[in-house]
């Protein structure tokens, strides 16, 4: 739908049943991420939040709560946007076809950016504290904004055709802000924003940054999407939306997108930094206090009905859990088109989406091979560690399509399963040390700091995957319970990491321990707090290993070794995934809130019957 506006959005999901008016007032803090939570969790509709203590302002979660409300939102643009994508990752289709893909040449000409002054009139001023004070774990460090669009431009060539709209989260008060006139910007490696700033930087100058909040839902989208080199995020807006992103600039050179709701400006100086954080993130862990950049604030703009937007991050699945399968039904085909032999990547959503990838790629080069071994699907793993985001994973498992073309990447189990059975523990484990991670993710040696591994299998199957322990199973001292999580993996239970060199003392009495067992069926073994909670579910399994261990530091093997600087071994792998004393706390939600939200589900409240 074509929505001049959030609220034309709202109006819209209202009249059909997907969004909900919550009347009584709400606290912002705890309590607005608390209920949107409980109705995320129970497959509930978008809420409306008309009473926010402490703000006049209304605001609106969980727009994007699940896939069906997200496609009904952009039920009239979505498949011509996919078309548009598609087109840029392969531009040689329009030139075999050019009939069939007119309409996507006019949907980018008509999605063009659009300026026009006239709609300066639209917007008063407020400030920062009038603002909804969303606090959504009780570790933050403060309010932030959850949903914003950060837009800067290029100091070298400046325009909103060479801009940057993207998703960084925004701390508006608490640490050592100044209300009111400073607010911290959060953003991680590898994103637009970073070049912008690096080049006002070098040129000693301060960068002009607006954040956009609200405005359609086309909008936010377009700040996360991992688009095509050259496809501007404004323009993507436009064609979604069905409505060319509007703009303006204001009297101190600021670009204004008209459709918002909320418009923050401000400067960020060279090398002018605060802490900002602890924030609770999408690992499911919170991000700790960290130096970055700081925003002194010229103004805070709204509409005269403005409505605030905003999510709530958290181990998933989450409402962003739901925007990422909206961005792969748009881009699915994309990145593929760029990676040749690739057929399809997956950013696993369960494991924290940056510290896991499936990947399915091809082995063409060498058919006369009567065993296939990882040849072409090496090169491709390094093309997607090379590639914008999906750099920051930690482990990626890649296999080949000619041993099961029915195979997906989105079927975690399945896919798990199929490489542990084919994975060859003595050549197919390739690490890549000292480098750069996730900046959320704190498994490493430091900020941003860590190591990765590519587990590559194709070929035959070597294995029937273990079911059931050999008799002769036993733990030596310090390890406990033990389960079998999903066939071929073992979760077993130890004693609390405190300190490496006794943790690497647990691990060498283990692999003592086993070498003489008959583990031939068993890949991989993953040491934890809490096995039966581990082997509980697919989901509990990704989340603790892959969020837990930094591969180069935590990755063991029974019968381990090294030939020709190459790490190897031919019993089971062992993955260290205990938590660490330099890990982040994980997020708990507080127990009192949760007994206050129930008011709404009580008969008469706002959410009775639904959560």
């Amino acid at each position: 739908m074509g929505y001049k506006n959030l609220a034309e959005c709202v109006a819209d999901l209202e009249r059909n049943g997907h969004l909900i008016r919550i009347k009584e007032e709400v606290d912002p803090y705890l309590e607005m991420a608390a209920i949107h939570l409980r109705v995320y969790e129970n497959g509930g509709p978008a809420l409306l939040f008309e009473n926010v203590k402490g703000s006049k302002f209304p605001a609106v979660s969980n727009l994007f709560g699940t896939l069906e409300r997200s496609k009904f939102m952009f039920r009239d643009s979505l498949d011509k946007v996919e078309q548009l994508v598609s087109l840029r990752s392969d531009p040689i289709k329009a030139l075999k076809n050019p009939f069939k893909y007119t309409g996507s040449a006019l949907t980018a000409l008509s999605a063009l950016p659009l300026k026009q002054s006239l709609f300066k009139s639209n917007f008063q001023k407020t400030s920062i504290s009038s603002l909804p004070q969303i606090v959504n774990w009780p570790m933050d460090g403060g309010p932030f904004i959850t949903m914003p669009q950060v837009f800067t431009e290029d100091i070298d060539k400046p325009g909103v055709m060479n801009g940057n709209l993207g998703m960084y989260r925004i701390q508006l008060a608490g640490n050592d802000y100044a209300t009111d006139k400073e607010i911290g910007l959060h953003y991680q490696i590898h994103r637009g924003i970073g070049v912008h700033q690096t080049k006002a930087n070098a040129k000693g100058e301060p960068l002009k940054v607006s954040i956009f909040v609200g405005g359609p839902p086309s909008h936010p989208l377009a700040a996360v999407m991992p688009l095509p080199e050259g496809l501007s995020e404004l323009t993507f807006a436009g064609a979604l939306g069905n409505r060319r992103f509007r703009y303006f600039y204001d009297d101190e050179g600021f670009c204004i997108s008209a459709d918002a709701d909320f418009v923050i400006t401000g400067t960020v100086y060279p090398h002018e930094n605060k802490p900002e954080g602890p924030f609770g993130d999408h690992l499911g862990y919170y991000s700790l206090t960290h130096p970055f950049p700081l925003m002194k604030v010229h103004n805070v703009y709204h509409k005269k009905d403005a409505i605030w937007s905003f999510t709530v991050v958290g181990r998933p699945p989450q409402e962003d859990t739901s925007f990422g399968a909206l961005i792969h039904e748009i881009t699915g085909s994309a990145i593929p088109q760029e990676i040749p032999g690739l057929k399809e990547v997956n950013a696993v959503d369960a494991a924290g989406v940056h510290p896991l990838l499936f990947a399915i790629g091809s082995e063409r080069y060498t058919p006369y091979l009567k065993d296939r071994k990882p040849q072409e699907i090496l090169t491709i793993a390094n093309h997607i560690l090379g590639k914008n985001q999906l750099s920051l994973a930690k482990y990626l498992f890649i296999s080949a399509r000619e041993d099961n073309e029915a195979l997906s990447t989105n079927n975690i189990k399945d896919f798990l399963q199929h490489m542990l059975e084919r994975i060859d523990l003595t050549k197919d484990l390739h690490f890549y040390t000292n480098t750069t991670i996730d900046t959320l993710d704190y498994s490493g040696e430091g900020l941003n700091a860590g190591s990765k591994i590519v587990f590559a299998a194709a070929g035959e199957k070597r294995r029937d995957l273990m079911r059931n322990l050999p008799s002769d199973f036993s733990l030596p001292e310090g390890f406990g319970k033990f389960a079998i999580a999903i066939p071929g993996v073992l979760a077993i239970q130890a004693n609390p990491y405190t300190d490496y060199k006794l943790a690497k003392n647990d691990i060498d009495r283990l692999k003592e321990n086993l070498k003489n067992t008959d583990l031939s069926n068993l890949p991989m073994i993953i040491v934890c707090d809490d096995a039966e909670f581990t082997a509980a579910t697919i989901n509990n399994l990704v989340w603790v290993t892959f969020t837990r261990s930094n591969p180069a530091v935590d990755i063991d093997g029974v019968d381990d070794f090294t030939i020709n600087k190459h790490w190897g071994c031919n019993g089971p792998l062992i993955i260290d995934a205990r938590k660490k004393p330099h890990h982040a706390p994980e997020l708990i939600k507080d127990p009192e809130t949760e007994k206050r939200i129930n008011r709404f589900a009580e008969k008469g409240g706002s959410l009775f019957g639904i959560i």
